[in-house]
Formats: C-alpha cells, structure tokens, sequence
C-alpha cells in the first residue's frame, strides 16, 4: 500500500501526471527512515532535516506537517503491509502540478512508500572511484534531492565492475561520499569524514556515528577535506546509512583493510537505535 497525501492506495492506483515536478524537473526530496518493531528510527532527526530542505527549497510547509502528524503517517501505512520487524520508508516530497521551470505554486504533495527491508552487513564489501561526472560541492548538495543522476551513473558503473559501491568526487577531486551514504577512513587514532562544504548528503547516521567517536577519548574525530590518496593509506574505512547503519569496506584498488573498529560502532549505534533518539 502507499500514502499518497494521508490516503492509503494500492500500489497501481497511484496515479501521478504528467505535470509531475518530481518527473519533469527533479522538483521533490526525499527522506529515507528505517522502521524497527512499529519505531521511526531517528525520527526527530530526520524530522528537522526534512523541514530544513523545504525551506531551502522554498517549498510551502503545509501547517499539519508536524513531528507527530508525518510519525502518525509513516507507522499508518507501515502498519498495513505484510508483518515484518524492518521496514525500508521513502517519504517522497514534491512541488504540485504546474509550470515551468517557474512553479504555478510553491504547495506539495507528499507520497509514502514502504518495503521490508533485512539488510545483512557484507563480510566482503568492495568499492573504487567513479570518475566520469563530479559531484559538485555546495550546500544544495547536501539536500537529498531526485536529481541523482551521478548516483545512478555511479552505481551502474559499480554493478558493471563488480564493485559494491563507488566513490564520488567533487570538482576539486575530493572525496564527497559513496553512491548510497557517507563515508568514513580511519588512520591510527583519527577518524576522518568529508566535510558538508565537500558537497556530502547530510546524512543522519553520519551524524549519529561523529556523536559516538566524539565521546570516545581513544579517537578523534575531523571533518575534513579527504584526497583519495588518503583512502589507501587508511587503516579502516566504512560507509553509513539510514539503513544499513554502518557497513565496513573490506577492499579498496588492490589495498585491502581491517574492519575492526568499524564493526565496533556498527554494534554503539545498534544500540543509540534501540535506547531511541
């Protein structure tokens, strides 16, 4: 079932036209939440951050789209599919019909989609560089927006290459993120995550993951600018995500890593999911 604007619908019901400013100009976000046991993981988080995108993009915040109203929705239409403990939610946001690049309104219209989800973390998990397109820095990349274009490029790239993920790098070269989440390297006690002014998705778990380290008197951690140079000179990297939490790489070009310290924050954050927000 999905949630298009509070209604609950069959799949192939769903009707979205061809002034669709999602489809016709990328004009929507997203935000992508796990459900664990009917529990909106990291809900405030993601929360503010959705209404911080909307404002940047000078969408029109409809007065009920509250903390409480959206959790009220995204649970509503979790809990009429099929019975799982882990679900995988989009929460698609979108500019109404109308207009060209210029909207007719800034109003939205907002669709819920839902899938189990029961991602295992890969013992093997290799990935390398995409080169091809360049992820531009600036604070509008920080916003998950439907245009990813350089994601889906970045991912076939990956999938033809028998690679697990890929890196993208902006236009000074230097390491933004992977196709699918933020990105990690750890080098003796410092831990290292690019910067927001690199161009990355303001990811949650990123954030969650830097709150964990910062109380950790053993590490330090630093957002930063990172070459990729820095990447085959790293003890451990891995990469985060609403939904994967924190999965460690195993192999990078011909340099391959431990996982030990990345295996041990994958457990710190399963257990920040569980005691809640």
């Amino acid at each position: 079932m999905i949630n298009f604007n509070g209604e609950l619908l069959f799949a192939e019901n769903v009707k979205l036209s061809s002034e669709n400013r999602g489809f016709k100009y990328g004009d929507s976000i997203f935000e992508t939440v796990k459900v664990i046991n009917k529990k909106v993981v990291f809900w405030e988080d993601h929360y503010f951050r959705l209404m911080a995108s909307m404002r940047m993009l000078r969408m029109k915040i409809p007065m009920e789209f509250t903390l409480e109203f959206l959790e009220k929705e995204i649970l509503k239409t979790v809990a009429v599919q099929d019975q799982a403990a882990s679900y995988r939610v989009r929460l698609n946001i979108y500019r109404k019909d109308g207009g060209l690049y210029t909207p007719k309104t800034n109003k939205i219209d907002y669709l819920l989609e839902v899938n189990e989800t029961s991602y295992q973390i890969k013992k093997e998990y290799n990935i390398d560089l995409y080169k091809d397109f360049y992820n531009y820095s600036g604070l509008l990349s920080t916003i998950k927006t439907n245009n990813r274009m350089i994601n889906t490029l970045a991912s076939i790239f990956a999938d033809e290459n028998d690679l697990d993920n890929c890196i993208l790098l902006n236009e000074r070269k230097g390491v933004v993120e992977v196709t699918n989440g933020n990105i990690f390297i750890i080098k003796d006690n410092i831990i290292k995550t690019p910067a927001l002014t690199e161009g990355c998705i303001k990811g949650i778990v990123r954030k969650k993951v830097i709150e964990i380290i910062s109380k950790n008197d053993t590490y330090k951690v630093e957002e930063t600018v990172i070459s990729p140079f820095e990447i085959q000179k790293a003890d451990e990297v891995f990469i985060t995500n609403a939904i994967i939490g924190i999965q460690p790489v195993t192999n990078y070009k011909k340099k391959s890593f431990k996982t030990e310290i990345g295996e041990k924050l994958a457990n710190n954050l399963k257990i920040v999911q569980i005691a809640g927000n």
